[in-house]
């Protein structure tokens, strides 16, 4: 036990040898750190994209925080290590040319002295860079922490909202009442914590504001989790240099976000990313085109440009906005209690949990479900008016949604304009409007 005793000489022995061998240590986690996650980073990525297509908005934050955690850390561990071999080389320069003999430069003496004050010393410029990579090795994982604690914050306005505001399981003014309350106090306690992040500590130096701010700086602390990583804060705050790599690497990853940004607009009027219309077909309409793993379909999916069959298959994807317009036009479907958002995949009990409890009913309302969506959508295929029945399936990357099989046997060959039709309560009357066009071409076998 005394060898793990902080105070005692061994220990801090210990610690200094520790500290002298910590870049073998650096190098091998940031290696092996580095690896990781380049394999992670595209999956991550695709499954952020896939909650963004099919609006699960839960997972698509999830998934976001994961990819900027991964990315900070990637370009930190990667700056890390090409400064670690500067490093070492530096030192095997050191090795075999020993410091910087100014004098056998011949350089004019204005030369001279401006190098000799920018540069001082060879070991000079050794020591600032081992200050560098020590420093950004352990502010890599501090940022972590960082992007975790801004992740918590949000999540607990998400679940007040979601469970008091919104919930059922408190009467509806007390849970509004509290709800309102905790979500203002979030609010305020998420304004000046970050206040005080930004200023390095300005809401504590003043003794009637540290007064007032110790309560919300003491929730944050749990809330924020920085109770893991407090130590580690506070160590680069007392370390002048430490204070401005930190105001040094938020300007730089601006700069990044920027740049990554940037793309080159080579015309005034066309992007790839336009809707399907008579003029235009996206990839994201045609199931054959979707063939990288970050392809999703859109609102609604053919198989290809060129159709040979004498049948054509529809697949629309579901959605939240889906079952909205079902409810807005059968609003008996609509269920007193809202069965969607986050929920566990824990099954304790089968049953709907309101009135609805046999497999017989459930069915029951799923056909009016169906029928409803079917009286809402229809086809037109040029002048052609068509109105098949879709069924619930799964299609590309196991993705819900109705599908349904339009006859066009009949067509003559060439271009066709593909239309989805909507029905639209606007006021006291319905109308029908035209959702999405897509072309496609029809050549017979």
């Amino acid at each position: 036990m005394e060898n793990n005793d902080y105070k005692s000489p061994s220990f801090k022995k210990l610690l200094d040898t520790l500290q002298q061998q910590s870049w073998e240590l650096e190098l091998i986690i940031s290696g092996f750190a580095i690896f990781g996650l380049f394999t992670a980073y595209e999956p991550l990525r695709v499954e952020m994209v896939n909650a963004e297509n099919e609006q699960y908005i839960y997972r698509f934050v999830a998934f976001f925080i994961l990819n900027i955690a991964c990315s900070i850390l990637l370009f930190n561990l990667l700056l890390h290590v090409i400064l670690r071999g500067l490093w070492i080389g530096s030192l095997g320069l050191r090795y075999v040319s020993g410091d910087i003999e100014f004098e056998r430069l011949k350089y004019s003496d204005k030369f001279t002295r401006y190098l000799k004050k920018r540069i001082v010393s060879f070991d000079r410029y050794i020591a600032n860079l081992e200050n560098y990579c020590s420093v950004l090795f352990a502010i890599s994982f501090l940022l972590i922490f960082y992007v975790l604690a801004f992740a918590t914050v949000i999540i607990s306005m998400v679940l007040v909202a979601s469970f008091l505001i919104e919930g059922d399981w408190l009467p509806e003014r007390v849970g509004s009442i509290l709800g309102s309350i905790l979500m203002v106090f979030i609010v305020i306690g998420m304004f000046l914590t970050f206040i005080d992040f930004l200023t390095q500590g300005l809401l504590k130096r003043n003794k009637w504001v540290a007064k007032f701010y110790f309560p919300i700086y003491w929730v944050f602390s749990f809330l924020t989790l920085s109770f893991l990583y407090r130590p580690l804060v506070y160590n680069f705050l007392d370390n002048r240099f430490g204070k401005r790599l930190i105001l040094l690497l938020v300007p730089i990853y601006m700069v990044i976000l920027t740049i990554t940004s940037l793309e080159y607009r080579n015309s005034n009027y066309w992007e790839k990313d336009l809707n399907s219309s008579s003029m235009y077909a996206n990839k994201e309409n045609y199931l054959d085109m979707l063939t990288d793993d970050a392809d999703f379909p859109g609102n609604i999916v053919i198989p290809s440009k060129v159709i040979t069959k004498s049948y054509l298959n529809v697949f629309i994807p579901f959605s939240e906005h889906i079952e909205e317009r079902i409810f807005i036009f059968n609003d008996s479907l609509k269920p007193e209690k809202d069965r969607r958002g986050l929920t566990s995949s824990i099954n304790i009990n089968t049953n709907w949990s309101d009135e609805i409890t046999s497999a017989k009913q459930k069915d029951s309302i799923r056909k009016v479900y169906l029928k409803t969506f079917n009286e809402i959508y229809s086809f037109k295929i040029d002048t052609l008016e068509l109105d098949e029945d879709f069924i619930l399936t799964t299609g590309h990357n196991n993705i819900l949604g109705f599908e349904t099989f339009l006859k066009i046997s009949d067509l003559e060959e060439g271009k066709h304009l593909l239309r989805l039709r909507r029905k639209r309560k606007e006021k006291d009357s319905v109308v029908t409007v035209t959702d999405k066009i897509i072309p496609f071409w029809n050549f017979k076998d």
